[in-house]
C-alpha cells in the first residue's frame, strides 16, 4: 500500500491551509462538506492506490484553494457537485476530476444531506434537553402543589402540579426517543454507491464513512441515494409534529386561564412575556403563549412540506430533497422549544387560589365512590350514584364540598341505594365523609405506581433526571464522534502538505 510519508516526500506545492482560515471555523454546510468528500478521497484513493500520487499535490492544493476562497467575506460556496467542480478544475487542473471515479451528484448529496440533518438534529436536541431539564425542574418545585386537572375542558381531579408536568416531561422523553432512533438511521453514509449500484471502482466505503463521521453505511447502494434520502426528512417532520403537539397542548391548558376572572397560572408581566392592550388598559395579554403556540403550529405546516413533496414521485427524484427546507423545518422546531423554555421560567402559580377552585367544585367527588368501594365493599356503581347525587344537590343549592352538611349526605345515601344495598346507611362516619372531599388527602393517598404521591414523585423526578443527563451523554458523544472524524481527516489531508 501506497504510505503517505511517500506522496508527502513528492510534493513540492504547500497545501496546507492559511492560519486564518484554519482558526475560523466553517459553517457546516453542502460546500464544507462536499469539501469534506473531496479531502477524504485524495487521502484514502491515493493511499490505496486509486490515485497517482504524482498527481496528489496539485489536486491537494487545489482543494484547499477552493475552501479557502470559499471561507473569505462573499466567496463563492457553491452547493452542488457540478457547480463545486468547476472551481476544482480552475484550481488544479483537469486531473482533479480523477476523483470523481466511483462518485456521483447522487451519493454525494445523499451525503451531505444526511451529515447536515445530523448536525441540526443534534442542535434540536440539545434545545429539547434544556427545556425537558427547565420541566422537570418545574416539576420538582411544585411536587406537592395541588392544582385542577381537566378533561375534555372540564375540571376533573385535584394532582400535584409537579405530577402534571412529569406527564409532560414523559412525552418529552419519547420525543427524545424517536429523535435517538430518527439519528442512528440517518447516521449512514451513502458515499461510494455512485448513482444506484454501486461502481467498478474498489472504493473503501467504510473508510469514507469514518472520514465524515458516519457510524455505519447504507448498506443497499440502490436504498442510499434514491430511498432513503427521501424518506429522512419525512421522518424527522413526523418528530417535529409530535414536539409541536405536545408544546402546543401545554400551552393551551395555561391559556384557558386566561379567560378566566381569577386564574391560579399566570405569566410574570413584562419581560416579554405579556403585553398591554392598546385599548383596554386592565388587559395584559399573553403574547409569549401566542407567539410560542404560532411558532409551534408553523413548523407543524414546515413538516407537512416533506411529506407532500415526496409524495407519489419515482424514486430518486429530488422534489423531497431541499436541505435548506428541511434545516428550516428543523430550525423552527429549536424555537418554539426555546418559547417553550421560557413560558416555564415565566410561569408563576398560586396554590391558595387552585386550592380554592378545587373546594369550589366537585372534582374529589369521585374519592367518595372509591373509598366506599375498597373499604365499604360497595360496588362502584352503587357508590358513583351516590356520589352523583350529591354533586346535583350541591349545585342546586350552592354548596361547596367542605361545607357540605353530613345529614344531606346520609338522606342521599340512603335514597340513592334503597334498591341496590340491604343496609341503605352511610358507612362512612361524618369526619371521614369531609376527609375523603378534601384535594390534599385524594393526592396524598393515591397508591397506584406513577401517581402524585410522594414516594412515586420522587422516583419518577430521578428517572426523569436520569434520562436528561442520559441524554446530554448521548448529545456530546454524537458530537464528539462528528468532531473526532473532523479532525482525524484534517489531519491527514495536511500530510499530503510537507512541513
Amino acid at each position: 500500500m501506497l504510505k503517505l510519508k511517500h506522496i508527502a516526500a513528492a510534493i513540492t506545492l504547500c497545501v496546507g491551509a492559511s492560519s486564518a482560515w484554519a482558526q475560523k471555523p466553517a459553517p457546516r454546510d453542502e460546500f464544507y462538506w462536499l469539501g469534506q468528500m473531496n479531502k477524504a478521497t485524495t487521502v484514502i484513493n491515493s493511499e490505496e492506490g486509486l490515485l497517482d500520487p504524482a498527481k496528489v499535490p496539485r489536486i491537494a492544493a487545489g482543494i484547499v484553494k477552493v475552501l479557502q476562497d470559499g471561507a473569505l467575506p462573499g466567496g463563492r460556496r457553491p452547493s452542488t457537485v457540478i457547480t463545486f467542480e468547476p472551481l476544482l478544475i480552475r484550481a488544479a487542473g483537469q486531473d482533479v476530476t480523477l476523483l470523481h471515479a466511483g462518485r456521483s451528484s447522487q451519493d454525494m448529496h445523499a451525503t451531505y444531506r444526511a451529515a447536515i440533518l445530523k448536525d441540526d438534529l443534534l442542535a434540536l436536541a440539545e434545545q429539547l434537553n434544556l427545556s425537558s431539564a427547565t420541566l422537570v425542574n418545574l416539576a420538582e418545585r411544585h411536587s406537592k402543589t395541588i392544582v385542577p386537572n381537566y378533561t375534555n375542558g372540564v375540571a376533573a381531579q385535584p394532582n400535584s402540579y409537579g405530577h402534571y408536568l412529569l406527564g409532560h416531561a414523559a412525552g418529552l422523553e419519547r420525543d427524545a426517543q424517536r429523535l435517538r432512533e430518527a439519528y442512528a438511521r440517518i447516521d449512514r453514509s451513502a458515499m461510494g454507491t455512485t448513482v444506484l449500484n454501486g461502481s467498478s471502482w474498489p472504493l473503501n466505503r467504510l473508510r469514507m464513512a469514518n472520514y465524515l463521521g458516519f457510524a455505519a453505511l447504507v448498506d443497499n447502494a440502490y436504498d442510499a441515494a434514491q430511498i432513503s434520502s427521501s424518506e429522512h426528512p419525512v421522518e424527522v417532520a413526523a418528530l417535529v409534529t409530535a414536539m409541536a403537539l405536545h408544546v402546543g397542548s401545554f400551552i393551551e391548558d395555561v391559556m384557558t386561564q386566561y379567560a378566566q376572572p381569577r386564574p391560579w397560572i399566570l405569566l410574570q408581566e413584562g419581560g416579554g412575556n405579556t403585553y398591554v392592550s392598546s385599548a383596554m388598559p386592565q388587559k395584559r395579554n399573553p403574547g409569549l403563549l401566542n407567539d410560542t403556540r404560532r411558532d409551534a403550529s408553523t413548523s407543524i405546516a414546515l413538516a407537512m412540506g416533506p411529506v407532500i413533496r415526496a409524495h407519489n414521485i419515482t424514486p430518486g427524484m429530488a422534489d423531497a430533497k431541499d436541505t435548506k427546507t428541511h434545516t428550516d423545518m428543523v430550525k423552527s422546531a429549536i424555537v418554539f422549544l426555546q418559547g417553550f423554555d421560557k413560558i416555564m421560567k415565566g410561569l408563576v402559580i398560586h396554590p391558595e387560589r387552585a386550592l380554592e377552585e378545587l373546594n369550589s367544585d366537585w372534582t374529589a367527588s369521585q374519592e367518595l365512590a372509591d373509598v366506599l368501594m375498597h373499604k365499604y365493599k360497595i360496588p362502584f356503581r352503587a357508590g358513583h350514584h351516590f356520589a352523583s347525587e350529591v354533586v346535583d344537590y350541591a349545585k342546586l343549592n350552592n354548596i361547596k364540598p367542605l361545607d357540605f352538611p353530613y345529614s344531606e349526605a346520609q338522606r342521599i345515601f340512603k335514597m340513592s341505594v334503597k334498591d341496590e344495598l340491604a343496609n341503605p346507611e352511610l358507612p362512612m362516619g361524618e369526619a371521614e365523609f369531609k376527609a375523603t372531599l378534601k384535594p390534599e388527602t385524594i393526592v396524598q393517598n393515591r397508591k397506584t405506581v406513577g401517581g402524585p404521591q410522594a414516594i412515586e414523585m420522587q422516583r419518577m423526578l430521578s428517572l426523569a433526571q436520569q434520562t436528561i443527563q442520559a441524554q446530554s451523554r448521548w448529545i456530546s458523544s454524537k458530537k464528539n464522534f462528528i468532531d473526532k472524524a473532523m479532525n482525524d481527516l484534517d489531519r491527514d489531508f495536511s500530510k499530503l502538505s510537507p512541513p
